[in-house]
C-alpha cells in the first residue's frame, strides 16, 4: 500500500513524498529512516471505478486484461508480468509488483488482494478466492466482469435520463435570469421616460429587475452562499445516511430505489452462489452493497438461515423480496437451481427499472420544458404588456 506523507525536514522545511509499506507504521518508519519528521499520512486510493484519468484503472478493467492474458494461455505470473511492463503509472506499478513479489513467495492471490482494501472490494475477493478451489480464475473473472456489466448499464441509463433535464434546468435558469438581471432593466428605463401607468405585474417585474441590475454581486454572492450551505448539508447528510438512503426518502424514488437494491442484490447473490461460495458467506458478502437499513435486514436473514430457515422464507419475514420474486426463490429451493433464480429475478427487475426510467423521462421532459417555457413566456408577455397598452391608449 502507497502513503501520502507530509515531513518535516531538519531544515524546517516541508516535504511532500509517497512512500510504500505494508501499514501506517511501517510507512512512519521509512519516512523517519530518512531524517525526515513525518507530520501526516494517508493511504492513497489508486483504483477508481471510473477509468479515464491518468495512471489510474477500474478494477473491473484490471479484471478484463488479465482474463485475455489468461485466456491466452499465460500463467497469472506471467499476465501480471506482461502488465506490469506495459504500464507507466507509478501507483498501479506498485500494486501490480506487490502481487507478482507475493505470488512468487507462495502466497494465495485471494490473500494478496485482501491485503488491498481500498483497491480490490470484498465482492472481488471473494470471487477469486472461491475460483481458487476450483483453479477456475478465468470464469472467476469473466463473472465478476458480466456483474460489474449489469450494475453499470442500470446507473449509466439513470446517469443518462438525468443529463438532458439538468441542461434543461441550467439553460432555463440562466435565460430567466439573464432577461432580469439584463433585459428587464432597459426595459424599465424606455417606460420610465413615457409617464404612463403600467401594468400591476410589470412594474413588479421591472421593480425586481431594477433591483438586481443594482445590486447584482450581492444578490450574485448570496445565491453562491446558498448553494455552498446546501451543499455542505447535502454532504454531511450523505456521510451520515448514505447517498442512496437520503434518495429513498424522497416520495416517487423510493420504492424504486429498494427494487435497484434488490436487483443489485439478487445479482450479487446469485454471481456468489454460483462461483461456489456457501450460502451464509456469500449473504454476508452481498450485504456490503445495500444500504444501512437494507443491510440490517440483511444480517437478520442471515441469521434466519443460519437457523435452518429456508431463504424465501428469511427473505420473506424481512421483506426483502416482492411477490414474483418470492416465488422464484421457492421455485429455485424446490429444482436446486438457486443461481439460476436469483438471476432471473434480478434481471426482472432490472427491466422494471429500465421501464421506469423510460415512462419516468418521456413524461417529466415535456413538463420540465413547459415549466421553463411559462416562465420564460411571462417574462416576455410581462415585459410587452405596457406596450399593448400604451398603443390601446393611442388608438
Amino acid at each position: 500500500m502507497q502513503y501520502e506523507v507530509k515531513a518535516l525536514s531538519p531544515e524546517n522545511e516541508i516535504i511532500a513524498l509517497v512512500v510504500d509499506a505494508q501499514d501506517e507504521a511501517g510507512a512512519r518508519a521509512q519516512v523517519e529512516a530518512q531524517g525526515l519528521y513525518p507530520t501526516r499520512l494517508a493511504p492513497v486510493r489508486t483504483f477508481r471505478r471510473a477509468s479515464g484519468s491518468h495512471g489510474r484503472i477500474s478494477v473491473v478493467l484490471f479484471s478484463q486484461e488479465l482474463l485475455a492474458l489468461l485466456m491466452a494461455g499465460l500463467s497469472i505470473v506471467e499476465g501480471l508480468e506482461a502488465l506490469l511492463e506495459r504500464e507507466g503509472g507509478a501507483r498501479l506499478r506498485g500494486i501490480l509488483e506487490r502481487l507478482l513479489g507475493g505470488l512468487r513467495e507462495g502466497k494465495r492471490f485471494s490473500n494478496l488482494l485482501s491485503g488491498q482494501p481500498d483497491v480490490f472490494p470484498p465482492l472481488y475477493v471473494g470471487i477469486v478466492r472461491a475460483s481458487e478451489g476450483t483453479s477456475d480464475l478465468p470464469r472467476a473473472l469473466q463473472r465478476y466482469v458480466d456483474y460489474q456489466a449489469r450494475i453499470d448499464m442500470v446507473r449509466n441509463k439513470l446517469v443518462s435520463a438525468a443529463i438532458y433535464p439538468s441542461i434543461l434546468l441550467v439553460v432555463g435558469g440562466g435565460v430567466s435570469a439573464f432577461l432580469i438581471a439584463f433585459v428587464v432593466p432597459r426595459f424599465a428605463a424606455v417606460y420610465e421616460g413615457t409617464g404612463h401607468p403600467l401594468p400591476w405585474m410589470s412594474q413588479v417585474l421591472l421593480d425586481w429587475g431594477k433591483f438586481a441590475a443594482a445590486h447584482g454581486l450581492p444578490l450574485f454572492v448570496g445565491a453562491l452562499c446558498v448553494v455552498i450551505v446546501a451543499g455542505m448539508a447535502a454532504r454531511a447528510a450523505i456521510t451520515k445516511i448514505g447517498f442512496a438512503t437520503l434518495l429513498g426518502r424522497v416520495p416517487l424514488l423510493g420504492p424504486h430505489l429498494r427494487i435497484y437494491q434488490l436487483s443489485r442484490l439478487y445479482l450479487t447473490l446469485g454471481m456468489l452462489l454460483d462461483g461456489g461460495i456457501p450460502i451464509i458467506a456469500a449473504m454476508e458478502t452481498a450485504g456490503g452493497t445495500l444500504t444501512p437499513a437494507m443491510r440490517e435486514r440483511m444480517i437478520r436473514a442471515c441469521a434466519a438461515v443460519q437457523s435452518g430457515q429456508s431463504l424465501s422464507a428469511a427473505f420473506q419475514a424481512q421483506e426483502l423480496t416482492t411477490p414474483i420474486s418470492l416465488r422464484m426463490l421457492r421455485v429455485g429451493e424446490r429444482s436446486g437451481e438457486m443461481c439460476a433464480m436469483l438471476t432471473q429475478s434480478a434481471a426482472f427487475y432490472d427491466g422494471e427499472i429500465s421501464r421506469w426510467i423510460d415512462r419516468f423521462t418521456r413524461m417529466f421532459e415535456p413538463l420540465l420544458m413547459s415549466a421553463i417555457g411559462i416562465v420564460v413566456g411571462t417574462i416576455v408577455v410581462l415585459l410587452y404588456m405596457p406596450i399593448f397598452d400604451l398603443a390601446e391608449s393611442l388608438s
